[in-house]
């Protein structure tokens, strides 16, 4: 992306200040870096309010630069062990009510169910390992069948056609396996895979910025689905093929899992300095 920076005047306090901030810039360590950008890109922002195209190219800009050297993270690390498996460790390091910065450290074949991000727009940087994404986003298309109700609103902003049984048609968005390094992944409120399922191939870091954070009390929090095939329960979709058919999915919400465990624990990596 070509960035264009507006010139001051020609007197000489101008270069002057351009020169110093140049040169703060560049002492910034990536997190705080990262802690600065979301603080510009998410100013404006709220819930199913989307960041403009280029403050998200710029977050993903920095995100893209970053390592897990950067947040004082080692592959080789104790919460990255097998022998830990399934529990996930989650290293809090920055919330406010416009964004929050973490990561999720995941130890081999440990997984994170089928979830959403209501109302969010969500930043995924894989800082190292192997991991498999799964991920769908609410369809709209509206099948034909007899067993369909009318569309009703799932979420505050997203709709689709609902079963009696309260399942609702997906369509899937990612099915593949992602090795670091990898560019920063970025899903909206209603597209790009809000829905989503991670699955540890190898020991895993990623490091995730959420614009607004989940806020119970505002009613964004976490619903976990259950997932069926299509073919379970088929209905026509016009206009698609048999093998376009396989792309869509029923999810039904459910409880918690009780077989995921995540544990929170000190972020012990390079400090933000907050302003």
């Amino acid at each position: 992306m070509q960035m264009g920076f507006q010139q001051n005047g020609s007197g000489g306090k101008g270069n002057s200040d351009s020169k110093r901030n140049k040169r703060k810039q560049k002492r910034l360590s990536p997190i705080q870096k990262l802690y600065e950008t979301c603080k510009e890109v998410f100013a404006d922002c709220g819930p199913y309010i989307v960041p403009t195209p280029d403050k998200v190219e710029k977050l993903a800009v920095v995100l893209d630069g970053m390592t897990h050297g950067d947040v004082g993270l080692r592959p080789n690390m104790p919460i990255f062990s097998s022998e830990r498996a399934p529990i996930i460790t989650y290293l809090h390091i920055y919330e406010c009510d416009k964004f929050s910065i973490g990561i999720f450290c995941l130890p081999p074949t440990s997984v994170i169910p089928l979830h959403n991000h209501p109302g969010m727009t969500v930043f995924g940087k894989l800082l190292f390992g192997t991991m498999h994404i799964k991920a769908y986003d609410w369809s709209n298309e509206v099948p034909r069948n007899k067993d369909l109700v009318p569309a009703y609103p799932v979420d505050a902003k997203i709709s689709g056609a609902v079963r009696p049984d309260g399942m609702q048609l997906a369509k899937l968005k990612v099915n593949s396996e992602f090795t670091a390094p990898c560019r920063t992944s970025i899903l909206y409120p209603a597209d790009g895979g809000n829905m989503h399922c991670f699955t540890a191939k190898t020991a895993c870091a990623v490091l995730d910025v959420l614009g607004p954070p989940y806020c119970d009390p505002d009613g964004r929090h976490c619903q976990y689905y259950y997932e069926y095939p299509f073919s379970e329960f088929p209905a026509d979709i016009v206009g698609a093929t048999e093998e376009e058919k396989e792309s869509y999915a029923w999810l039904m919400e459910r409880d918690k899992p009780e077989e995921l465990s995540v544990v929170g624990l000190s972020y012990d990596g390079p400090k933000i300095a907050k302003k």
